[in-house]
């Protein structure tokens, strides 16, 4: 599903209004917490948009409880990619699209540390989180997807001792779209997701095109989420991760 752009709306400097978007799965326990943590953001989002992807029980009931929040339910799993297409097709009003899985709790001052790093640094126009592991929090569940020449993508310092670890700001190949920032604009310009991922690797991919396209992705160190990672699934890894304690090396 291409995503529109927005003939009325022109990227300025200080245009920092923000979506968030949530895609959820039979994952109501952990949309909660991802909920109540977005309700204590320094820097509140423009707009906060869930998107029940079909779910068995769905989470009409515990997204009322959340007045900001619109809710959008799908009537079948339509993948994570095409959720999020649909969504980012409801955000022309804002100049930026944050995603955060539902297992996902940012720290209060994520979303302004995101924003921060946007307005500081416009050479990139993506970015990603430091994402700890919610169950270890002293290991890192990774600061950004890697994509080696071969064609294996892997999360860079899954599993590593976070303290003391990449502290510092960096370029990265992608983020993990379980908690990054983009540049509305730039998700138009290639096309959005591509949705024959439907899930897992659509982050990778769309990084890779983004990257086509002359942009580039940062690194923020000082914005903290915790992630449990694939509860919907139940598998341990994502394939982007799976290679991570062969390739860190490299």
């Amino acid at each position: 599903m291409p995503i529109a752009g927005n003939r009325r709306h022109v990227m300025r400097n200080a245009d920092f209004s923000v979506a968030v978007i949530i895609v959820t799965y039979n994952s109501g326990i952990f949309l909660a917490r991802c909920l109540r943590a977005l309700s204590l953001q320094t820097l509140a989002p423009t707009r906060i948009i869930v998107v029940d992807n079909g779910s068995e029980k769905p989470v009409a009931e515990l997204v009322n409880k959340f007045p900001r929040v619109a809710l959008v339910r799908l009537s079948e799993n339509v993948g994570f990619a095409r959720a999020n297409n649909i969504a980012i097709q409801r955000t022309g009003d804002c100049a930026w699209v944050a995603l955060l899985n539902p297992d996902a709790y940012p720290a209060p001052d994520w979303l302004e540390k995101m924003l921060r790093a946007a307005r500081l640094s416009p050479e990139f126009a993506f970015f990603g989180s430091r994402m700890l592991a919610a169950g270890s929090p002293e290991k890192l569940d990774g600061i950004g997807d890697c994509y080696h020449v071969f064609g294996l993508p892997w999360r860079f310092g899954h599993g590593c001792r976070a303290n003391g670890r990449f502290l510092l700001k960096r370029e990265i190949f992608s983020p993990c779209a379980a908690a990054a920032l983009y540049r509305r604009d730039i998700l138009a310009a290639a096309g959005g997701f591509d949705e024959s991922y439907f899930c897992y690797l659509e982050d990778v991919d769309l990084g890779f095109r983004l990257r086509l396209l002359g942009y580039r992705c940062a690194y923020v160190p000082d914005a903290l989420v915790l992630h449990e990672g694939s509860v919907v699934t139940g598998r341990l890894l994502k394939p982007s991760t799976m290679l991570s304690e062969a390739c860190r090396g490299y």
